[in-house]
């Protein structure tokens, strides 16, 4: 994948498929240390010890439309070429957390991408499911739960055209602000 956030994409999509509630994604660029660090934890059907043993391979999946589950071996993949590494824990019936790291400034390590449009896409797909999103950059924070969203939309459905647009553009000036 050419975009960081795309792995994301995936791996959060686990998640929903694991019948997370909550989906918790945070992106620190730490470029003074040099390091960007993503964290995806989950509270979803976790994994037994057994199969967390295989989910870095390839050929490894739950699926049963096809025989290869290429997400979390890619994602490694990008974080290794480039002096980082991927780590996984999960525990059935208590979720799953993965902690990724790059080494920010490295010269293949893949940009970030559009990680508005990456979020807005997860929360306008599975508006029932809570989302808590944090982007740091050099210790200035930007967070968005959907758990505040909805309270303030006082029932307005997440997936509703109105407020994928005003997500989308609500994300996309918090990480400017902090930018």
């Amino acid at each position: 994948m050419k975009e960081l956030s795309l792995h994301i994409l995936d791996i959060a999509k686990n998640s929903v498929k694991a019948k997370a509630n909550l989906i918790e994604i945070t992106v620190n660029e730490d470029i003074e240390n040099n390091l960007l660090i993503i964290d995806i934890n989950d509270d979803g059907c976790g994994m037994s010890e057994e199969f967390l043993k295989t989910v870095k391979d390839p050929f490894s999946t739950t699926r049963t439309t096809r025989k290869v589950g290429m997400g979390i071996s890619l994602f490694e993949a990008a974080a290794n070429q480039c002096g980082g590494e991927l780590d996984i824990s999960s525990k059935e019936g208590e979720g799953t957390k993965m902690h990724v790291t790059f080494t920010y400034d490295h010269i293949d390590r893949a940009p970030l991408g559009d990680m508005a449009g990456t979020v807005t896409t997860l929360v306008s797909g599975s508006p029932d499911i809570d989302f808590l999103y944090r982007h740091i950059i050099n210790g200035k924070e930007f967070v968005m739960d959907t758990r505040e969203v909805r309270r303030e939309l006082d029932g307005v459905p997440l997936d509703t055209p109105e407020v994928v647009m005003w997500l989308d553009g609500y994300i996309r000036e918090g990480i400017d602000e902090i930018r």
